[in-house]
């Protein structure tokens, strides 16, 4: 938030004219502008990618769901998803589980 006002407050922006309507300009303190993200901030959408699945330099987990450069461990959910499908997360998540399940057994065996 501290970013956000900074880059606002820059010359090259002043033709924007723009004014902080949340929390407000007398939010400074640390503890104050938390609880404001606390009691305001919230998702409408269905995050995914944050571990995205690949083979190029930005992939967290590679094909089989490992994570690169952690031995014995794996990320099995929406995260993996390289971009956001165009339907409900539910069904590719439950189907990611179910896959990730048998490529553990595969690997143990």
């Amino acid at each position: 938030m501290r970013v956000v006002r900074k880059l606002f407050a820059a010359p090259a922006m002043a033709w924007l004219d723009p004014e902080e309507f949340g929390p407000g300009p007398q939010v400074q303190s640390d503890d104050d502008l938390l609880d404001y993200v606390a009691r305001t901030a919230e998702t409408a959408y269905h995050p995914v990618g944050t571990c995205k699945m690949g083979s190029d330099p930005n992939a967290v987990v590679d094909e089989r769901l490992r994570v690169r450069g952690i031995a014995s461990l794996r990320v099995a959910d929406a995260s993996i998803m390289p971009t956001l499908t165009s339907g409900n997360t539910n069904a590719p998540a439950i189907m990611i589980g179910e896959k990730a399940a048998r490529m553990v057994l595969e690997d143990a065996g």
